[in-house]
């Protein structure tokens, strides 16, 4: 059973950092010392998205997410790939069965000699249910250095249904939280002119609202589409709300 204090300390942390030390220390109580969380809202059938508007945290060595992230091996992992077809929990168990099915590309291959040479070797993941065909989350769960996979297993047997009940609390509460990719944060001021864009107001009307010249709000206006990395202000309004950087109070 899970302690009220642990579900009421996850649904009131303030901020991504401080949830995302919690959990990884809460799941290293259960002997996953290593995890890796992935949210896109911007999948299509061929596509996850600009892996920069991934929603990506981690707290695996650089020597691995370097690797594993930074050079896109994760495109080819059989498990994310078990995770983009699937709902819920997967013993890493299953590998074994790909394996032997003979169907595994050499890329996927290529993963798990990688993944070995790291001693990620053994764990759970879990695909959290989408509510939209453009979105999709999971978390890879490894296991400390020293457990097998039937001891993984052994673990789940006991305790994998709070495991994934705090998984899928911190997976909600890390959608309603502020989230930035690196260099690309709005200031207070372009986080404003588009909140007022997204409340229906005209350049004219900002200006007036902000005392500022429509030239200024329209550079504002530059100014975060090029933060965001968007075309048009609608789809900065659209990010910006995705990531949850409008209408937040300032802490």
């Amino acid at each position: 059973m899970i302690p009220t204090t642990q579900i009421n300390r996850l649904l009131n942390t303030p901020s991504i950092e401080e949830l995302w030390d919690m959990h990884t220390r809460c799941m290293a109580g259960y002997g996953f010392d290593r995890l890796i969380y992935g949210y896109t809202r911007y999948r299509t059938a061929t596509s996850l998205g600009d892996p920069e508007d991934f929603v990506l945290l981690t707290n695996h060595a650089p020597d691995y997410t370097d690797v594993f992230i930074g050079e896109g091996l994760f495109f080819h992992a059989p498990m994310v790939r078990w995770a983009l077809e699937h709902d819920g929990a997967c013993s890493w168990s299953v590998l074994k069965m790909m394996i032997a099915s003979g169907t595994m590309s050499d890329q996927e291959n290529k993963v798990l000699e990688f993944n070995q040479s790291k001693n990620v070797t053994a764990g759970y993941s879990v695909s959290f249910k989408s509510i939209s065909p453009r979105t999709k989350g999971a978390i890879a769960l490894t296991a400390r250095q020293g457990l097998d996979q039937e001891e993984v297993d052994a673990i789940w047997e006991e305790h994998g249904e709070d495991i994934v009940a705090l998984n899928n609390m911190a997976h909600l509460r890390i959608l309603s939280l502020p989230y930035t990719a690196p260099g690309r944060s709005l200031t207070k001021r372009q986080r404003e002119v588009l909140e007022w864009v997204g409340d229906g107001k005209t350049i004219q009307d900002i200006a007036m609202l902000l005392e500022l010249t429509p030239a200024t709000v329209e550079k504002h206006l530059r100014l975060a589409r090029e933060a965001l990395s968007v075309e048009t202000t609608a789809q900065a309004v659209l990010k910006a709300a995705f990531q949850n950087q409008m209408f937040v109070i300032d802490t």
